[in-house]
């Protein structure tokens, strides 16, 4: 009788033992039937410029498409209060380019004495500090912004100007700035 009720015992402790098991593969099914495969497309951006062999690429991969003229970027900046951004890309000419490191530049926006201030991301990339006079295509984020006599005055300092120019800036100044993602510049010939 005492192995009867063992068998028994055996018997009905596997059968629950198997339900466990049956149980788990049961949940496990359910959850890996539930998981969706998320299939990420890369997109890479390519320069479409008509002669990209023409133009020397800074900083992130940018394309020439859509990109304003200097006089449609000085109106687009006209129409923008102080403190006011736009996620843009325009063309414009080089009229200086900080001479330490290459980390900021000018470009004309078709007006005289008008131009953009241009950083660059996250001081990630600089353009050679010979690119006064190069055409440059920027993209990125355009600001109109005030920015402070001491600020003024490093960015002077920065450019070589002397220091009598750098005494005579004794007030702020409201402009127009730019943080460059990306910047292809024209090649000399």
């Amino acid at each position: 009788m005492i192995k009867l009720n063992y068998n028994l015992y055996l018997y009905h402790s596997n059968k629950i033992e198997m339900k466990k098991i049956l149980l788990a593969v049961a949940v496990s099914m359910t959850i890996f039937s539930c998981k969706q495969e998320v299939k990420e497309e890369v997109k890479t951006e390519t320069t479409e410029v008509a002669d990209a062999s023409g133009y020397e690429s800074f900083g992130a991969e940018i394309s020439a498409d859509g990109a304003l003229t200097a006089e449609e970027m000085m109106k687009k900046y006209e129409t923008m209060a102080v403190g006011d951004s736009v996620e843009i890309a325009f063309k414009g000419t080089v009229n200086s380019v900080c001479q330490a490191k290459g980390c900021w530049m000018k470009l004309d926006l078709g007006k005289p004495e008008t131009e953009s201030f241009v950083r660059f991301k996250d001081y990630q990339f600089f353009v050679p500090m010979d690119s006064k006079g190069a055409e440059a295509i920027i993209k990125g984020i355009a600001k109109k912004e005030e920015t402070s006599v001491e600020e003024l005055k490093h960015y002077a300092k920065d450019a070589g100007k002397s220091q009598e120019e750098i005494a005579k800036i004794t007030e702020p100044k409201v402009e127009y700035t730019f943080l460059a993602d990306g910047v292809l510049l024209k090649k000399k010939s």
